[in-house]
């Protein structure tokens, strides 16, 4: 080996400088099906202003930074900011209508930063709300340092009191009862256990602890709730230390253990918020080393949730739990804040979930892809969080638009005295009395005289109970309104729903259509295939979506729910839809609701797929003409990639009573229905009450299945259904008149109004005419009266 001094006469060589590190790429992938996508879009119209901006994260991008100006090179910036740690930033200022541009650019933990991303051009209309998100700092600054903070404010304490021994009296005692029948019983407070080795999900053994678990804690922590915060209205000093001591039990439970949120999401929600209540309400009864206790508990199952929805919710926010999960995170961080170092972090997730990714499963108009009963039972714990921000944070959540129309959701759905919740899980047998704890709370918060006039109409109040009924006491009263100035039919645009309606004052009188072609598929419990619809007439269901939510994921609901089978639908040899897919869209082509006729089209045929995954349609158009009350025109085309035989699906409570295939009768209850499939000819038919598989053997309901499957294998076909409801001691209506035309049909029928003619289109582009109606390339209805005046006449382009 040289020495030094050897090493030090060799000649000087200059060593090459270390590379730059490269610059990093930004992932500028389109969204797909499960991604929310970038947002604004190009060319859209927030409803908000400013718009929440939206990208798709990278995990080796640590700081984000965006720009909003005018012009496509920016000539003018409009807004900046940097140092963002989300891939979400709304602005903390509203910005001038107008249009604009936007970009953003990442950076990674060494500072290099990529390039700026593609453009995206947006317009602010005039009329957008403003909502612009609170700075983090500031945000965190509104929050009371002490406590309570959960619905309330240290310094509301004394009107509350007071409101207590006046206007809110009858609560107050209620309150008082409850925690005195806690004090005689309190509730167990032994940790819930764990799975058995070898429980099998989804099975009887297993829904026991998931769901006991759930009801296990709820008791005890709730219960908890109740007793701190009537202490807080009354002093009782018996009631704070029963709160105190079952918090404290609780806290003794593993928190990554039986009621640990991975674990099981439905014990680990209800333990993170009930926790975080009751240890607001009763903090002041706490030792500091208590509070210790519950902060380290509260750490541990506060990190647990925060990483499982940073990691994924920004972005791909459609998990169906994380949508209840992230506002329950917020209630953490507004109890813990200042307490748990983290506890920022969380409420600041919540903050820009709501502002930015929320609701998912709708748009502006207010429905809910999921159904009603998803609707009702997530929104009315949506209304918590409502309650947290406007106290907590001075953010009123009914400022969002969703928020200001979502109760028009239930008022078209399910008109006062509705049998029958339309589609998703756990909505075939829903009735219009049981939105009434949402509805209470929505006209309430909303401040909506319709709504309010629904849940006077729909059976009256359903206040919240407890606590938090005892707070929205202070809201103020709601002069209903009845929905005299509003259409009867709706279309839900962002949902692909159409409720088509006679009355909105009272089911009994009531003839509905529901139908969806959604672009949010068949994915989640929103699981109907596109194009289906269900028939309600004089609040007897009819035409219904057939199936048990016996368990989520059963044999049964997989296999049958799930199916187009299950639903007023069409299969093409035997395939349906693709199932519980976000990639088995439809899409509404056409709305068009009027005093006389509702008319809706939808197209579906790229939600079909064969055992392969390949497609096997290029359309399924179809077309619902509804002249109200008494015809209803049912109106499919569909063409197959290759010669196929189709199945055409209808469901009833009842049994169909089947003369020939232009001669079908059903009854249910004291209303009827006559069906006519005028065409195609030779469909021949069969009918079964089981299911395939049948649901859990606890389940004995059973509805009848009717299919028509057509004579022989083509590539196109059309069917042309019409169906008229009515009352028993009505006439049954007259038969409609079918008339085959050179490239379409023609329907001709006696209606409660006079006359009605259709034509009907077979092909794109065809001149059709009958009775003096004349369309071009498009679907016609006109409605004439007794004297053949015309009443209202309607042209829609088919696609």
């Amino acid at each position: 080996m040289r020495s030094a001094l050897a090493l030090l006469s060799l000649p000087f060589v200059l060593m090459p400088a270390a590379l730059p590190a490269a610059q990093p790429t930004l992932d500028q992938r389109p969204a797909v099906p499960l991604e929310w996508g970038y947002r604004p879009a190009e060319g859209s119209q927030p409803s908000t202003n400013p718009p929440s901006f939206t990208w798709r994260p990278q995990k080796d991008l640590v700081h984000w930074e965006v720009e909003c100006g005018r012009g496509d090179s920016f000539d003018e910036v409009a807004y900046r900011a940097d140092g963002i740690k989300l891939s979400v930033h709304t602005p903390p200022q509203v910005l001038a209508p107008g249009e604009y541009v936007w970009r953003y650019r990442g950076q990674t933990e060494d500072g290099r930063t990529t390039d700026w991303s593609e453009v995206r051009r947006f317009t602010i209309p005039e009329e957008a709300v403003a909502m612009p998100l609170p700075a983090r700092e500031e945000l965190a600054a509104r929050v009371p340092s002490s406590h309570p903070r959960l619905f309330v404010r240290p310094e509301d304490l004394p009107r509350l009191r007071e409101m207590a021994e006046g206007p809110l009296r009858e609560e107050y005692e209620e309150l008082v009862r409850a925690s005195d029948r806690l004090l005689a019983d309190p509730p167990p407070t032994a940790e819930p256990p764990t799975y058995p080795e070898g429980t099998v999900v989804l099975s009887d053994a297993w829904r026991e602890i998931w769901w006991g678990n759930r009801v296990y804690t709820s008791r005890a922590l709730d219960g908890a709730a109740t007793l701190a915060f009537t202490w807080r209205l009354s002093g009782n000093e018996e009631y704070g230390q029963l709160a105190r001591r079952i918090l404290l039990d609780c806290a003794e439970w593993d928190p990554v253990g039986a009621t640990g949120y991975l674990y099981n999401t439905e014990a680990g929600m209800p333990y993170n918020y009930f926790f975080s209540r009751t240890y607001s309400f009763v903090y002041d009864l706490l030792t500091e080393e208590e509070r210790e206790l519950c902060r380290e508990v509260m750490r541990i199952r506060g990190e647990e949730l925060y990483h499982h929805l940073h990691d994924i919710h920004l972005w791909q926010p459609y998990g169906s739990h994380r949508n209840r999960a992230w506002h329950f995170l917020g209630e953490m961080g507004v109890a813990f804040l200042g307490e748990i170092p983290e506890a920022e972090d969380w409420l600041w997730l919540a903050m820009n979930i709501f502002y930015a990714v929320y609701p998912v499963w709708s748009d502006d108009d207010g429905g809910w892809h999921e159904g009603a009963t998803y609707w009702s039972s997530y929104l009315l714990r949506f209304t918590w969080w409502a309650d947290v921000m406007r106290a907590a944070v001075g953010v009123d959540a009914f400022d969002k638009p969703f928020f200001s129309q979502t109760g028009y959701y239930a008022m078209y759905l399910m008109p006062p005295g509705a049998r029958g919740g339309g589609l998703g899980d756990g909505a075939p047998r829903r009735r219009a009395d049981q939105n009434l704890p949402i509805m209470t709370q929505l006209a309430a918060h909303a401040q909506n005289g319709h709504w309010q006039w629904y849940v006077e109409a729909a059976g009256g109040p359903r206040p919240a109970d407890g606590y938090v009924g005892f707070i929205r006491g202070m809201l103020p009263d709601v002069e209903p309104v009845p929905p005299d100035d509003l259409p009867t039919s709706r279309h839900f645009r962002g949902t692909g729903q159409a409720y088509l309606n006679t009355s909105l004052v009272d089911a009994a009188e009531n003839v509905q259509v529901v139908f969806k072609s959604s672009p949010f598929g068949t994915q989640s419990h929103g699981y109907e295939a596109n194009n289906t619809f269900i028939l309600s007439a004089y609040n007897a269901r009819l035409l219904v979506n057939s199936g048990h939510y016996d368990t989520y994921g059963s044999p049964h609901h997989r296999n049958w729910v799930w199916s187009t089978r299950s639903v007023n639908n069409i299969t093409v040899d035997g395939h349906g839809q693709g199932r519980r897919s976000e990639e088995a869209r439809g899409r509404i082509e056409a709305f068009h609701t009027g005093e006389h006729v509702d008319i809706v089209v939808g197209e579906a045929a790229e939600a079909y797929q064969n055992d392969e995954g390949q497609p096997i349609l290029d359309r399924f158009t179809r077309a619902i003409v509804f002249v109200k009350p008494d015809l209803i025109v049912v109106y499919d085309r569909l063409v197959a990639k290759n010669a196929a035989e189709y199945q055409y699906w209808l469901h009833s409570p009842e049994t169909f009573q089947v003369e020939d295939q232009r001669d079908i009768r059903l009854r249910v209850d004291e209303v009827g229905c006559t069906i006519a499939m005028l065409v195609p000819e030779g469909l021949t038919f069969t009918q079964t009450d089981q299911y395939d598989p049948n649901p859990h053997e606890r389940i004995q309901d059973r509805e009848w299945h009717l299919t028509a499957t057509t004579p022989e294998r083509t590539e196109r076909v059309e069917f042309v259904t019409v169906i008229r409801p009515y009352r028993l001691e009505d006439a049954v209506p007259p038969a409609a008149e079918l008339t085959e035309l050179d490239g379409g049909y023609a329907v001709t029928a006696a209606t409660a109004a006079g006359r009605a003619v259709i034509l009907l289109p077979a092909a794109d582009e065809v001149d059709l005419a009958a009775e003096g109606l004349i369309a071009r390339g498009a679907l016609a209805v006109e409605v004439r009266g007794a004297e053949q005046e015309k009443l209202e006449t309607v042209t829609i382009p088919l696609p």
